[in-house]
């Protein structure tokens, strides 16, 4: 699975001009799952966000992660995270998961960052959403599970 982390001060995601999830400080995480992602990759994802220092403490450090800085997660399903554009000028999707593989692992990793006890609002998969966000920093962190192994 890959994500784009994004600290943020407030994010909420609006579809069909209803806001459907939304927070105040914390991360947002667009989550894009891959063709042969299982499970573990939901799971690790989902720690790994939990666990980033990315927050400041008392001395403007990046030493806390979004649990010890109050936060909340917003995540939000994105397939074109697996966009190959290394040919031609339009991506290819081919890496991205089907949408029958990848909505349970969106499911899983949502489930798993509120088993760590965090707060997580989402949008709504496979539907147009706008995402409207105030990046904190900026901080921006890319992950791929298929690095973490």
């Amino acid at each position: 699975m890959r994500a784009v982390v994004q600290r943020v001060s407030r994010a909420s995601v609006t579809v069909e001009g209803e806001v459907v999830g939304s927070i105040e400080r914390g991360l947002l995480v667009l989550v894009g799952a891959a063709d042969g992602d299982v499970v573990r990759d939901a799971d690790t994802l989902a720690r790994k966000v939990a666990g980033l220092r990315i927050f400041p403490d008392e001395h403007g450090k990046m030493n806390l992660d979004v649990a010890q800085a109050g936060g909340a997660v917003l995540a939000v399903s994105q397939f074109t995270l697996l966009g190959d554009c290394r040919k031609g000028r339009r991506p290819s999707f081919v890496g991205a998961a089907r949408p029958e593989a990848a909505s349970p692992l969106f499911d899983r990793y949502v489930a798993a960052t509120r088993a760590l006890g965090l707060r997580c609002e989402t949008g709504i998969f496979q539907t147009d959403m706008k995402v409207d966000l105030l990046n904190d920093g900026p901080v921006t962190l890319l992950i791929d599970t298929t690095k973490l192994f």
